[in-house]
């Protein structure tokens, strides 16, 4: 049993905006259920939206936590101990400011790099140890500001919509993000990390 969960916040004044995208990942892996009567859930005991699915005959749980980015570390703890899942069993999917829009990384473990969501899980779970697919929202101006000292407010700008021009870069990025998961689910770590990152 794998749990595959994207991170993001609940309610529509959220959808669009660069923090949802572990959301929007889960989405359109969960297209895939679409046609078998299967559909999103909301689960209380998980506080999440959940899809169970199965590829290639091994069964695997897509997850919305509806706890809000900042406590992300609920949802996952409560899923864990349901399911008796170890870290590796674990595939987080956010977004992340340091890395370039467009730019992917598959990593196990590490810190939380100042993502408020996968420091609440490392808190609450007690272990980094888990898998993390980063998807990359840095743009120009957050870049620039890491070299010229120039102040962005991260917390603001994680919540505005994607501009107009970059759209097409997070249509292409959803649609590697999904390939690079079946990579991890299929053929491992070491596998998607060589052909993603």
């Amino acid at each position: 049993m794998k749990l595959i969960i994207g991170l993001g916040n609940p309610g529509e004044k959220y959808e669009g905006v660069r923090h949802n995208l572990g959301f929007r990942v889960v989405d359109e892996l969960g297209k895939r259920g679409k046609g078998k009567g299967e559909s999103w859930m909301y689960e209380e005991k998980f506080k999440s939206e959940i899809l169970n699915l199965t590829l290639n005959a091994l069964p695997y749980t897509l997850v919305k936590p509806q706890t809000f980015m900042n406590k992300s570390g609920m949802a996952v703890r409560l899923l864990s101990d349901e399911f008796r899942v170890s870290g590796e069993d674990i595939i987080i999917i956010h977004d992340d400011l340091d890395l370039p829009l467009g730019k992917i990384k598959v990593r196990l473990g590490g810190a939380a790099g100042g993502h408020h969501g996968v420091e609440s899980i490392i808190n609450t779970v007690g272990t980094d140890k888990f898998v993390r697919v980063r998807l990359g929202i840095g743009n120009l101006r957050t870049q620039s500001s890491e070299h010229k000292q120039i102040h962005i407010d991260a917390e603001k700008f994680v919540l505005e919509p994607f501009m107009h021009s970059e759209r097409a870069q997070v249509k292409h990025m959803l649609k590697q993000s999904v390939r690079a998961l079946d990579t991890l689910l299929e053929k491992g770590l070491a596998k998607a990390q060589s052909q993603f990152n």
